[in-house]
């Protein structure tokens, strides 16, 4: 039984995902007024796009700009794919940070990418965009990816930044908040990119990395101290609940805080 899902991103509400499960839908040709771009997860299509048809499979990454007439149709069988639609007055102003200029938007360069270890960025991506992280995480992730769809590597990248460590000095001074990466650009003097650029630079993490390795280490001094409830304390970190906080402290510690508190205390 093939499944269809329609959701908007809760972290980047100008994001939406479209995912189909063993579907044999066809879409006839039609444009979409955002950009949009995903991945084939299941099976194989022809896909359709600037006037060239091309046979794509799993693992495959398609790239659709806003007015452009495609069409994507399961080869044979049932196909499963992930899209995510993107407004493009937000991708605009991305663009614009990113390569100069004054255009309401760049198109894709190509109607598909092959780029090494896109799908993999892709799910991480979709993971931010629809779980619990937050949107410094997100949007982060989203600029990540998208970057190289652009062929941006010529764009141009401040050296060492003193807003740098003003922003540094804010996550640190706000750990329990959720802090915009615009916030962050904006104390800064930066825009989004060259803050991410620039805080891989000088501290080897992008500013949402920085923020939850920070929330870590403060969340395993309290935890040796045994001072209040896990719920209470993936609150006080800024975490959006218990099972947040749970996953990250295990990705950084191969323990759950319930295990890295029942160790301190047995010691």
């Amino acid at each position: 039984m093939s499944e269809h899902f329609l959701q908007r991103s809760p972290a980047l509400p100008f994001v939406e995902l479209r995912q189909a499960d063993r579907s044999s839908a066809c879409y006839q040709q039609h444009t979409h007024d955002e950009f949009s771009f995903g991945v084939i997860d299941q099976g194989h299509t022809l896909y359709r796009n600037r006037g060239k048809a091309q046979r794509i499979g799993a693992g495959s990454m398609v790239t659709v700009n806003p007015g452009e007439v495609h069409s994507c149709n399961p080869a044979a069988g049932l196909w499963s794919y992930r899209m995510l639609f993107l407004n493009a007055a937000w991708l605009g102003e991305f663009q614009r940070e990113l390569l100069g200029g004054s255009a309401d938007y760049r198109c894709f360069p190509a109607t598909t990418n092959a780029r090494p270890n896109a799908v993999k960025q892709f799910d991480q991506l979709c993971a931010k965009l629809l779980g619990g992280d937050t949107a410094l995480a997100a949007e982060t992730g989203l600029i990540e990816l998208l970057q190289p769809l652009f062929g941006a590597a010529t764009a141009v990248v401040p050296g060492r930044h003193p807003g740098v460590l003003l922003a540094r000095d804010l996550i640190m001074d706000q750990l329990d908040s959720n802090l915009q990466l615009d916030t962050l650009a904006g104390v800064a003097g930066l825009n989004r990119y060259q803050l991410i650029r620039s805080f891989k630079r000088e501290f080897g993490q992008a500013p949402h990395a920085f923020q939850l390795d920070a929330r870590i280490k403060l969340a395993r001094v309290r935890l040796r101290r045994g001072d209040c409830s896990l719920n209470a304390l993936a609150l006080d970190l800024g975490f959006a609940d218990q099972a947040h906080f749970q996953r990250h402290f295990k990705l950084r510690t191969a323990l759950t805080p319930g295990q890295y508190r029942a160790f301190y205390r047995a010691a």
